[in-house]
């Protein structure tokens, strides 16, 4: 099988920032019962700009690292969970903004595993040989389904976009990709019609009463303890089962950047497959949990700082709404 190599990373990060004192204005919760529950110290809000702006300023900056031009992008793939319109496609509104017209265009919807999936799947294109390089987008703006007069769920998440421009390399790569639908309801948010049409008869009863629960028909519905629950145990189970597909041992890993759900989780998922915390990239203290972007964000901050060196072994780890999971080892 064969690898991948990064030619540029990039990312966007809004502007407004809200902390966890902006919290406590509107809720009851303060910074003591928020940050020793989570590790989140604040996230970042898109007040003012739609999710594919964000996507394309991402996109952007990826090319610009990479020093490419935009029309020689063979395929652009976005992961979101949070798209601006039902179609057109996320992609096609970046490849626009981007002006990659040559570059084939579709969307992933894996929740918070999206760029890993995505990954994977872009990793499958260019074995082909048909492809030469994909541009992988993930973007999210979670503000738009959070409800924020929930004290539990709203403290977590944040908006932001990261960007990966890729090519076929001849280095180490192994993936895992799983699912498990039956605990679809730990966490979804349904997509809410109105009934324009009375007359062709009433709304499935078993639809209606089963998730429009008062007052979350438009907002993310999340079971805390559940999603704890799978996610300490998936993401062990995925970066256990990609290691053993290539016969290493995760001790052998020089870096893991997981999904950034919550501090709690990371840290216990670490513990149990035994990755010490200086091998472990966080940053959800100041970035909370921004879905499918968590990982690409996390990524483009490494390499800026210079941390991410020829022949590491790298591992992505992440799960989401699904529930689905996956993990990515490979070399850089």
């Amino acid at each position: 099988m064969s690898g991948i190599e990064f030619l540029g990373t990039g990312s966007y990060v809004p502007e407004f920032v809200a902390d966890n004192d902006k919290f406590s204005e509107i809720l009851d919760t303060s910074d003591e019962w928020i940050f020793p529950r989570t590790g989140i110290k604040q996230r970042h809000i898109a007040t003012d700009k739609p999710n594919y702006y964000m996507g394309a300023q991402a996109a952007k900056r990826a090319l610009e690292s990479a020093k490419f031009n935009p029309e020689d992008v063979n395929l652009i793939i976005v992961s979101t969970c949070t798209p601006d319109f039902f179609y057109p496609a996320m992609s096609c509104l970046i490849q626009k903004l981007i002006g990659a017209k040559n570059a084939a265009c579709f969307d992933v919807n894996s929740a918070c595993t999206g760029f890993i999936t995505s990954m994977d799947i872009a990793q499958k294109f260019l074995d082909t040989g048909k492809y030469e390089n994909v541009l992988i987008v993930s973007t999210e703006k979670l503000s738009n389904q959070t409800d924020y007069t929930d004290r539990a769920s709203s403290i977590l998440f944040g908006d932001a976009a990261g960007a990966v421009l890729i090519k076929r390399s001849d280095k180490t790569y192994t993936s895992f990709l799983g699912a498990e639908g039956d605990e679809f309801e730990a966490l979804y948010c349904k997509v809410h019609y109105h009934p324009n049409c009375p007359w062709f008869g009433d709304i499935d009863e078993y639809y209606e009463h089963r998730f429009d629960t008062e007052g979350k028909q438009n907002y993310l519905v999340q079971d805390g303890k559940a999603v704890y629950k799978f996610a300490v145990n998936a993401m062990a189970n995925a970066v256990k089962t990609a290691a053993e597909q290539i016969g290493l041992d995760i001790s052998e890993l020089d870096l893991v950047i997981p999904h950034q759900a919550n501090l709690r989780i990371i840290e216990k998922a670490a513990e149990n497959m035994g990755i010490p915390p200086e091998k472990l990239f966080t940053n959800i203290k100041h970035m909370g949990n921004v879905s499918s972007a968590c990982i690409p964000v996390g990524l483009d901050e490494m390499f800026k700082a210079g941390k991410i060196k020829p022949s590491m072994k790298i591992c992505f780890v992440g799960f989401g709404a699904g529930l689905t999971y996956g993990s990515i080892i490979m070399e850089v």
